[in-house]
């Protein structure tokens, strides 16, 4: 069998087992597979983060630092952009197909050992998101690293990844999102995420919401554990916008770090550059030793956030963006308005059908001129004409164009924004493609295969 074969097998077996939008609220189904395993995720301390908005981004800017104080670090995140590899980063590089592959075949008779005693329990065996945890696991104690930053999947308690026990909790800003999950409100979808909170071991929050706030803080005492949150024990001084990202002034836990180059753009990304040097100031000294400015300088610089405020063509600028919700939304908006200029911005949207395309829509509305409504790649999306609907009602009907074929959506978006005159200030039109993960993931590929320039 060729090298290729296999690893298509190797991914229609992972594939075939129930997708991560279905996740079992259990831990006993990983814990079980990596007991078989000898509990490889116990071979290296952990960082973990939770949140709604910010955590893939938090992470790797984590990750970057650590890696740039001569750690040897893993990356667990989610989703990725077209490929699993992605997901699972050995210091600085998603593991290669040669890897993958060996390390699916070391770990397959050890999970189905799991499933075949979960089946005999009437439990459902391992879903794919299990299985993708236990593999980044291994991985990560093959490798081996100094130190994993896990982000979270879903939620917190009981989500797959908590079975590590976590020397440093993150959590980035909580809101609403997957309620018929996590729970209606933020204080239960707070209550969820505080799951991850271990005993005796420390805290990192970004500035919450009060309801969310005080579930964290209750667990974190309940847990005898340590609290460091955004606003009190470290924050954003301020922010220059620059090209290729922003300026920013950070007071630390430990340090106070002026004029750090971050090449990302957006506020939101500011607050998560602040996160992120919080919690690795409390992962190395418990937060009392500042981090070496040559040190941070470095990390910072090699901090990447695919899929966020990312340019991914030019003539016209098309830019791609993950937000799904309603607070990512803005986010993503205000981002937009501080570093580009368009003289008319048309968007590409398409939704999830479990998400408030309602409030996506009312957050961008001030900001985006014109809306092509269209289709993601995923089972789950929302019907082109049914989000066009819940478009109108928001926008009215002469800013909305239906287009259900996401490529031609996509054309007809490029257009426009081509066309569009040129503003007093030299700007030109341009496009912002977001709504769906699984949206921006193809985007970035039509844009590669057809050559356009990116930037």
């Amino acid at each position: 069998m060729s090298d290729r074969s296999a690893l298509d097998g190797m991914l229609d077996a992972i594939y075939a087992r129930v997708g991560e939008v279905a996740p079992q609220p259990r831990l006993s189904a990983t814990r079980r597979a990596l007991e078989l395993l000898g509990d490889p995720h116990r071979a290296y301390p952990i960082v973990h983060i939770t949140g709604t908005n910010g955590k893939t981004s938090t992470s790797r800017i984590i990750e970057s630092i650590l890696r740039a104080q001569n750690l040897r670090t893993g990356l667990f995140t989610s989703p990725d952009l077209g490929r699993l590899n992605e997901r699972i980063v050995v210091d600085g590089e998603p593991i290669d197909d040669e890897t993958l592959l060996r390390n699916w075949h070391d770990i397959e008779p050890f999970l189905g050992l799991a499933d075949a005693e979960l089946e005999a329990a009437g439990e459902a065996p391992l879903t794919f998101f299990e299985a993708l945890t236990v593999l980044a696991y291994a991985t990560f104690a093959d490798a081996p690293i100094d130190v994993g930053v896990i982000e979270v999947g879903m939620g917190g308690e009981w989500d797959s990844t908590n079975v590590a026990d976590g020397q440093v909790a993150v959590f980035t800003p909580i809101d609403l999102d997957h309620q018929d999950r996590l729970g209606s409100t933020i204080a239960a979808i707070a209550r969820t995420k505080a799951g991850i909170i271990k005993p005796g071991r420390s805290v990192v929050s970004a500035l919450q919401a009060p309801e969310a706030q005080e579930q964290l803080e209750r667990a974190a005492e309940l847990s005898e554990a340590t609290m460091a949150v955004e606003g009190r024990d470290f924050r954003v001084l301020g922010r220059t916008p620059a090209v290729g990202g922003q300026l920013v002034d950070v007071q630390g836990r430990a340090g106070r770090y002026e004029g750090l180059f971050v090449p990302l753009l957006g506020a939101h990304q500011a607050q998560n550059t602040a996160v992120a040097i919080a919690a690795v100031e409390t992962f190395v000294g418990d937060g009392s030793l500042a981090i070496d400015r040559q040190v941070l300088d470095e990390g910072l610089a090699l901090a990447t956030s695919p899929g966020r405020l990312q340019v991914a063509a030019t003539a016209p600028t098309v830019v791609v963006d993950a937000a799904h919700n309603p607070h990512g939304a803005a986010a993503m908006a205000a981002g937009l308005k501080e570093s580009f200029r368009f003289s008319k911005l048309i968007a590409v949207v398409a939704v999830l059908s479990d998400k408030d395309a309602a409030g996506i829509f009312k957050a961008v509305a001030d900001e985006v001129d014109e809306f092509v409504v269209t289709t993601a790649p995923s089972a789950r999306a929302t019907d082109a004409d049914d989000l066009a609907r819940v478009a109108v009602e928001v926008l009215g009907a002469d800013r909305v164009v239906v287009e259900p074929d996401l490529e031609r959506a996509l054309e007809l978006a490029r257009e426009e924004a081509a066309d569009a005159p040129e503003g007093d200030d030299g700007a030109a039109g341009g496009v912002v493609a977001f709504g769906s993960i699984t949206l921006v993931a193809r985007v970035l590929q039509i844009a590669r295969e057809s050559g356009w320039s990116a930037t």
